[in-house]
Parts: structure tokens; C-alpha cells; sequence
């Protein structure tokens, strides 16, 4: 059986899981590491495929859940698959909605965050997170989670099958395996629960995938959980690493789930020191300058993020200095690009005075060049990674980057 995704190293970090390579898919090559743009309703928020192409970036992800959601997948079909529908020529990914577990479930309406950044994000007692916290939106069983539409009050029930024959349909590249994303609040209890959990369904997964016909035309990526505890974590690599059936194992792995904000690149070498070597990383959910250096260099090719367009809309500009908030006075009179010496489309173009006046006077144009900029930010800033590995400069390249960067 072709394989429909070739992994190939072409060169190590020094004393550290680090590497460039390639990912070669049937719509393209993915040049990692790499940024992956979310487009979740398979669209980039407030951009065209033609913009996304612009950045600079080579592959956009795509969000299992909300497109089964809407358009459905027959909807999907019916327009041609995500890379016609999008008309999008390059690689593509689609996760599995498990992501949804945590955000419609312990995540939703209580401002806990899939990444936990200080002691404080903890609730002391269980009144304090449930007090003003929202009815959740997802019940979970032994063979799947049901989900509650939010807005029609439908209830949608999805198991490792389904996840897998509807991202079938959608057609992206790469497909990832049905899990449970866990919030970074519950207990080690529940973590081996859920852990167990995401074993199961990966495991049929892999197994509903290799049962169809045509399935080496989408690579399919198995998910590592664990929460942050390290012998879980090395517990689901092992596990993930080992899942088999007659026609093979996983193509590659996503590190997904919930981390401490400090231990976070800890938590990724304890799974890529396990993990093989031979297969592509992809750590979920993740694209903060400092984490994506930390993921390069403990063995990540790609990641994705909706960082980018996220802050972009609400006027937060990335900048080899830091972030900067474009709708502060200080902008006001200020002709500069947003990042001097930045060659994406709206530096080239305009200053962070009109940037800003765009934002203050609610006009659409203002969020969508401050999105191209961060979106060529962040994809250019990793392609820079990239480079930095196969002319031996990482680390010096890390270390300038952060005497400049202010997080």
C-alpha cells in the first residue's frame, strides 16, 4: 500500500530531539517545522486562501466538529471536499473534535484554558469553578461523548467511528484520531480515566480507518494525553507508539491536552524521547513564540494555533519585540509599520497609525491586516527555526530572538 504521507529528517539539533524535515502529502510538502494556520470552519478568520497563501504558509487545519456542525459533511461533500470548498491547493488537516470534550464540557464558561499558567488557574474548591460556570455542553461514556448544539440544542453523539468516517469526507491530508482533551483542573483520577479512554479510541480509530477502502489517501495521526503527569504522558506515548493493526500503525502522533505553562516543553520530551523517531510530531493547540522554540527544540515539526488571527482581531500585534496593543494612544500619530523591516502585506503597505485609526473606527479592514501580519509573523518566525537548524545557528538564533522579544 502507497503511503499517503513520507516523513523524511533532513537534519538533527545538536544534543537535543530537534529536526528539519520534510512532510510530503498528496496536496503538497510541509517544510518543518512548521506553523500550521487554523481555519477552523474551513476558512482562516477574516482572510481568503490567496491572503493565507501570502504569509508564507504551506498547510491550514481545520476543525472536525464545527464542519460536521455546519455545513455537515454530506454539505462538505457536496462542494467538493475542504480543498476545493476553501480553495486551498496546499496541504490540509483536520483534528478529530475532541478538542470540543474539553471546551463544550469542564472548559465551557469557566475561563480555564487548555494551558495552565499559574498555581492561581487552579480552583481551591469545586464551588469556585462551578459557581458561575455554564451547564456543560458534552456528556462522555465508554464509546464516545455526546454533544449538545449550543445553539439548535440538537444533541450530536460521536465515537471514534464516526470521528474518522466524517473527516473521511471532509478529505483533509491528515486526520487525527478521536481523543479526550482533559482541562488542566481535574483531578489524577479523573486523568487516568480519560487516559484509558483515549487509548480505547484510538485504537478503534486506527482500526475503522484501515477498514475502509482508500484510507492510504489520508495519513492518520494517533494523540498522546496525560495531562501533567509525567508517567501518563510516557504511559500514552508508549501506548499510542505500540497501537497496531494489519495494515500498520499510526503515520505520525499529535501531543495534545492540557500542560502547566512552565513544564510544557518538559511534558513534550518526555513523549518525543518515546515516540519514533521515523514519524512527524504535531503538538495541538499551541503557538506562543516562547512555546513553539521550546517544541522545536524538544522534537515538534508542527503546530497550530489560533493565536494569530485571535489577537489579530482585537488589535494585539506581534513584533520582534514583543506584543503591542495597535489601539493604544501612543499609536495614534505613529507612521511606522507595525514591525519595521516585516515584509508581509500590510507592513509593506501601511502604518500603525491607519492600523490603529481601523480598529478605533470599527471598520472590518483593521482586523484583517492586523491577522496577515501575525499569521506571517508566527509562520515566518518557525520557517526561521527551520533555518536556524540546517545552518547549525539555532540556539544563537533563540538567543537574539529572545534578548529582543519581551513576552
Amino acid at each position: 500500500m502507497e503511503k499517503s504521507l513520507v516523513f523524511k529528517i533532513e537534519k538533527k539539533l545538536p544534543n537535543s530531539l530537534g529536526r528539519a524535515g520534510t512532510i510530503e502529502t498528496p496536496h503538497g510538502v510541509i517544510n518543518t517545522p512548521a506553523f500550521i494556520v487554523v481555519g477552523t470552519k474551513a476558512a482562516v478568520r477574516g482572510l481568503t486562501s490567496d491572503m493565507v497563501c501570502d504569509t508564507g504558509a504551506e498547510a491550514v487545519l481545520a476543525n472536525t466538529y464545527h464542519l460536521y456542525m455546519q455545513p455537515g459533511e454530506e454539505g462538505v461533500r457536496s462542494m467538493g471536499g475542504l480543498h476545493q470548498m476553501m480553495k486551498w491547493n496546499g496541504p490540509t488537516m483536520t483534528d478529530s473534535g475532541g478538542f470540543q470534550v474539553f471546551s463544550l464540557g469542564a472548559g465551557y464558561g469557566s475561563n480555564v484554558s487548555k494551558i495552565l499558567k499559574e498555581a492561581k488557574d487552579v480552583p481551591l474548591l469545586k464551588h469556585e469553578l462551578d459557581e458561575d460556570k455554564k451547564p456543560s455542553l458534552v456528556e462522555i461514556d465508554y464509546d464516545g461523548a455526546a454533544f449538545k448544539d449550543p445553539y439548535s440544542g440538537i444533541i450530536h453523539y460521536i465515537t471514534p467511528e464516526r470521528s474518522i468516517e466524517i473527516q473521511h469526507t471532509i478529505g483533509a491530508d491528515i486526520i487525527f484520531a478521536f481523543d479526550e482533551c482533559t482541562s488542566p483542573t481535574e483531578s489524577r483520577s479523573y486523568q487516568r480515566e480519560a487516559l484509558d479512554r483515549t487509548h480505547r479510541w484510538g485504537q478503534r480509530s486506527l482500526e475503522y480507518h484501515h477498514s475502509k477502502e482508500n484510507s492510504d489517501r489520508q495519513a492518520l495521526f494517533g494523540i498522546v494525553q496525560g495531562g501533567r503527569y509525567e508517567d501518563l504522558r510516557k504511559e500514552s506515548a508508549r501506548a499510542t507508539a505500540e497501537m497496531m493493526t494489519e495494515n500498520g500503525g499510526f503515520d505520525g502522533f499529535g501531543i495534545g491536552g492540557s500542560f502547566d505553562k512552565d513544564d510544557l516543553h518538559t511534558a513534550v520530551k518526555w513523549v518525543n524521547e518515546i515516540l519514533p523517531e521515523d514519524k512527524p510530531r504535531h503538538l495541538l493547540g499551541i503557538g506562543e513564540p516562547e512555546d513553539m522554540f521550546e517544541g522545536v527544540e524538544n522534537g515538534c515539526d508542527t503546530f497550530d494555533c489560533v493565536a494569530p488571527t485571535r489577537l489579530g482581531r482585537h488589535g494585539t500585534i506581534y513584533t520582534d519585540t514583543g506584543k503591542i496593543h495597535i489601539t493604544n494612544e501612543e499609536f495614534e500619530k505613529d507612521t511606522k509599520p507595525l514591525n519595521p523591516g516585516c515584509k508581509c502585506y500590510t507592513c509593506r503597505h501601511f502604518t500603525r497609525a491607519y492600523i490603529r485609526h481601523l480598529h478605533k473606527s470599527r471598520e472590518m479592514t483593521g482586523p484583517m491586516l492586523s491577522s496577515i501580519h501575525n499569521v506571517y509573523f508566527i509562520v515566518n518566525l518557525v520557517k526561521r527555526m527551520r533555518e536556524a537548524i540546517l545552518n547549525d545557528t539555532f540556539f544563537d538564533f533563540k538567543k537574539d530572538f529572545f534578548s529582543r522579544y519581551k513576552k
